[in-house]
């Protein structure tokens, strides 16, 4: 079992939550909750590491729109949930020590268009046709720095967009003692590797498939 310091994995929810404009994760049953009421999730719960209040939780919870997530494999998950529950495509918890990316030029008529809101901060890249072609977020709150939802459209891979977000959104970053982290894609995971970046857990989820 991979151990994962619960108050890192708060500050991460907490800055992801503000990321997101989601309400303030609350401690719950060993997790830590949020209450998004959003048209996909109703709540989350994320677990540092497999507890009595996760299988509790799983028990009690009936209804599709609501998530489990967990800093242990797809295996430690399943193990603590009822049969209705349905493991997602797994994903990775990863940091990295680099203080910084180097920065690389967009290829030619792609320009990056950066937008800050508190604590928050977007970057696009643009492509010659004015179409997005790979856009991501972070976000900074009690010592941590996340990035999230680094996204690059299917036609404009392979040209080095999503690097060039990654460098645009670590430069906002205002302390550098800040520990960045991320969670990852399986097809993320080998991206964020070649930048420098570690698994310091897999991060399985599961949710109760709608009718």
């Amino acid at each position: 079992m991979t151990y994962v310091d619960p108050e890192l994995v708060f500050a991460w929810q907490a800055a992801h939550s503000i990321a997101r404009s989601s309400p303030p994760p609350v401690h719950d049953r060993g997790g830590f909750r949020v209450d998004t009421h959003s048209e996909k999730e109703a709540k989350r719960w994320v677990f540092p590491q497999p507890c009595d209040g996760l299988r509790e939780i799983a028990h009690e919870i009936t209804a599709p729109r609501h998530y489990l997530k967990l800093c242990g494999s797809d295996e430690e998950l399943r193990s603590a949930l009822p049969a209705r529950w349905e493991v997602q495509p797994a994903n990775y918890f990863m940091t990295t020590a680099a203080a910084t990316l180097d920065a690389r030029p967009l290829p030619d008529g792609y320009r990056m268009e950066l937008h800050r809101t508190g604590p928050v901060t977007r970057a696009c890249v643009i492509a010659p046709d004015g179409v997005v072609a790979a856009n991501g977020s972070a976000a900074e709150a009690a010592d941590v720095f996340i990035y999230d939802r680094i996204e690059t459209a299917q036609e404009h891979r392979r040209k080095g967009l999503g690097v060039a977000v990654m460098v645009a959104l670590g430069a906002a970053r205002k302390s550098l003692a800040s520990t960045q982290l991320l969670v990852a894609t399986e097809d993320g995971r080998g991206l964020y590797a070649n930048l420098g970046w570690t698994v310091l857990a897999p991060f399985a989820a599961a949710t109760i498939p709608g009718s």
